[in-house]
């Protein structure tokens, strides 16, 4: 369990909720619930993520002022937990008016300096909402007040976002964030014809400008990797010839080399790219073979990333598959020079991943060109991630599995905006773009369409390519970033 995580407690007297919230929250029936006060005596313990924000959620026993041992010995655990959390969700049972039993506890939690809530419970419809304002006398603010109905998931909505606000941003988010915006420009050529009915199975008729017309049998794979790792060495293995230089020599590979052979109905084009090396070491020649490389790449719709897997990774490494990630290609990463075992595969699997979390999607296979080893079913895998790359997924199918997905963990209302997704489609592919036209589409954090994103993948398969969901409005014809632009004047 991550010792870093924040942590929340949930302290309260019995019978308040406080187990039926807690399994509300970690989205599983952890906590034993019963009608029985006192049921729940020791500290119980699940680590929770919301949306892309984890924590670990803390359900103490009941508080009760009795001079039996065991409830005296829980109240002193429940004080502790309070203690040692950064966020505390005090729960009361909305039935009933709040007593000083309530007050004194809640007023000994809030001398603590902590996040504090005070969760109102059981207030089952719109009616018993009026009871919410006798807990005001609390002396809390209406933003760290929320009246809920755990048993019928009322008002649970607006405390989870709380929660959200209060746990640290999620570094990767952040990073995939930078990663989307690099993206804007080339996601805001598109256009809406406001007159169909997106909504049915027309697949390709929600951008206006056609997709330009690509034959799915060809497919243009980019080899590229810093040099030395065995590009060329990898292009020789799977044509079954030498046709490219192989030399120890670092750099030997100079311009990209096309080559072209049939497997399996396809038409695959190989470009054994020049090695790439730290911008400061390149000269002459070589510069201009980096040059050639990114054209490449802009003309590839697949790319090996190679790497030496008889070396340390390094931040050249990450760099250039960031080139990959830039460019939005289907994706394999390749472990080349591979003679270990699969216990040290997984422990370079690990590094890998920790390292290229924006490549993610992409699955990995370790490869010898000097052996051959896989050789075969590296080529089996251009064809099975070309496959997912170009996949155009119909539109009432993609519409049934973001509903699950709204139904799963529903639209965040920011500042109390109440978001709405009309319908969802696939606009393009190679990669993967979805639509999704909603009524505020400036106001969906990049988080949620994380969510969806990764929604999407347990869905369809989408192994091997990135997925770009990008939100509109109905009649909206600009980009998302001169829509922010627009609402931000």
């Amino acid at each position: 369990m991550d010792k870093t995580l924040k942590k929340i407690a949930l302290i309260g007297q019995p019978n308040v909720g406080k187990s039926s919230l807690f399994n509300r929250i970690a989205n599983k029936r952890i906590a034993i619930v019963s009608d029985m006060a006192g049921t729940t005596r020791d500290i119980r313990k699940h680590e929770i993520e919301i949306l892309d924000r984890k924590a670990l959620m803390l359900d103490t026993g009941g508080i009760d002022d009795t001079n039996d041992a065991i409830f005296s010995n829980v109240k002193r655990k429940a004080i502790e937990t309070a203690k040692e959390a950064d966020i505390i969700l005090f729960m009361v049972d909305g039935k009933n008016i709040p007593d000083d039993k309530d007050k004194e506890l809640f007023y000994e939690l809030q001398r603590l300096g902590k996040e504090l809530a005070l969760v109102v419970n059981k207030i089952d419809n719109d009616k018993e909402l009026e009871r919410l304002w006798e807990f005001f006398e609390f002396g809390i603010g209406d933003e760290n007040l929320f009246g809920v109905s755990v048993s019928h998931n009322r008002g649970t909505k607006n405390l989870f976002e709380w929660i959200y606000q209060h746990l640290p941003v999620n570094l990767e988010t952040v990073a995939l964030e930078a990663a989307e915006a690099l993206k804007k420009e080339r996601e805001a050529n598109f256009d809406f014809d406001d007159d169909f009915d997106y909504s049915k199975d027309n697949n390709g008729a929600f951008d206006k400008t056609e997709e330009k017309e690509v034959d799915d049998n060809k497919i243009k794979v980019a080899i590229i990797g810093r040099v030395n790792v065995g590009k060329s060495s990898i292009l020789n293995a799977i044509l079954g010839e030498e046709r490219s230089v192989v030399s120890p020599i670092a750099g030997t590979t100079i311009d990209p080399v096309d080559e072209s052979f049939d497997y399996k109905d396809k038409e695959i084009t190989f470009v054994d790219t020049a090695g790439l090396r730290r911008r400061g070491s390149i000269e002459g020649i070589e510069k201009y073979a980096l040059m050639r490389t990114k054209e490449m790449l802009e003309k590839a719709n697949m790319a090996l990333v190679i790497l030496d897997a008889s070396s340390e990774l390094t931040d050249l490494d990450e760099k250039i598959a960031g080139l990959v990630d830039e460019y939005g290609l289907g994706t394999i990463i390749v472990l080349n020079k591979w003679d270990e075992n699969m216990d040290t595969f997984q422990k370079m699997e690990e590094e890998i991943r920790r390292r290229f979390r924006f490549l993610a999607y992409a699955p990995i296979m370790a490869v010898s060109a000097k052996t051959g080893r896989s050789i075969e079913k590296l080529k089996d895998r251009i064809i099975e991630i070309h496959n997912n790359y170009t996949q155009r997924i119909p539109t009432s199918q993609l519409n049934k599995v973001i509903e699950e997905a709204v139904i799963r963990h529903s639209l965040p209302s920011p500042n109390g905006a109440y978001l709405r997704i009309y319908y969802t489609t696939q606009f393009e592919t190679r990669p993967p773009r979805i639509a999704l036209v909603m009524n505020k589409p400036n106001l969906l954090h990049f988080s949620y369409k994380r969510y969806l994103i990764n929604f999407l993948r347990d869905n369809f398969n989408f192994e091997g390519t990135p997925i770009h969901v990008i939100a509109r409005g109905k009649n909206d014809k600009m980009g998302d970033e001169e829509y922010l632009e627009r609402d931000t004047k």
